[in-house]
């Protein structure tokens, strides 16, 4: 199985920041210039990107956000996109900006059928299911809803409906550097037989090397987000290292 690490680049009006568990009270702003950060970490043998629409996700529009994907998209990266996408005509907005993949993480669980309808009209490649949980459960809309579902009962929906990728979010342990939550998202890869991406809380370059060590298990890609700004990985090197 391909294995791919995935920079993270969440926005909060049109700027790059990171949460801590997902709180927007809990944000660090670290850079005003998605064009660079994206740049950068294509220089350093990236091929794809990981963009959150934040505000999106805490239902706010999120101009600004959306007006700088065609311009990442212009970098020639592959790209997966989500945050706050809830209607057909957020995934055709997307993809006509140039964006290579989007994440259904809310709607996933209010509105199913507009997966399936996604999936239907634009084909399973183009559709990812995001599924974030903490202590077991899936939460919603910006992690600030919870639900009485496990990650399991969701992606085995979402498989039915012909999504074949899932990104899986250990809320407990995003953007605070404590380790990425390997065995359950190899468990979840298991359990529904779909690829997982996994996020949350990569620290070091053993996550790296343990999700990798986990391919054949199901865990196709790992993305990282703070540990590449706060400087704890070189992109390039681990680039090199899962690659090798």
């Amino acid at each position: 199985m391909n294995f791919t690490i995935f920079p993270a680049i969440d926005l909060r009006g049109g700027r790059v920041v990171r949460l801590q568990y997902g709180d927007p009270k809990l944000q660090t702003v670290f850079s005003d210039d998605p064009l660079a950060i994206a740049q950068k970490w294509l220089d350093a043998g990236s091929d794809w990107l990981h963009v959150v629409n934040l505000d999106g996700a805490f239902d706010e529009a999120g101009t600004a956000n959306w007006a700088m994907l065609p311009k990442l998209a212009q970098t020639g990266a592959r790209i997966q996109f989500g945050g706050g996408i809830r209607f057909l005509a957020d995934v055709e907005r997307a993809l006509n900006a140039g964006i290579t993949r989007v994440i259904f993480g809310t709607a996933a669980i209010e509105n199913p059928a507009l997966v399936a309808q996604a999936v239907d009209t634009f084909g399973s490649e183009r559709v990812v299911a995001g599924i974030d949980a903490r202590d077991g459960k899936v939460k919603t809309r910006g992690w600030q809803t919870g639900t009485q579902i496990s990650p399991a009962q969701l992606g085995s929906q979402m498989k039915s409906l012909g999504v074949r990728t899932i990104i899986y979010t250990d809320i407990s342990r995003d953007g605070v550097l404590t380790g990425v939550n390997v065995s359950a998202t190899a468990k979840l890869a298991q359990e529904t037989g779909m690829d997982v991406i996994a996020s949350g809380g990569v620290a070091t370059m053993d996550d790296l090397v343990h999700c990798k060590a986990s391919a054949g298990k199901g865990v196709s890609g790992v993305i990282v987000g703070r540990a590449l700004y706060d400087g704890r990985i070189d992109l390039q090197q681990a680039l090199e290292t899962v690659r090798g």
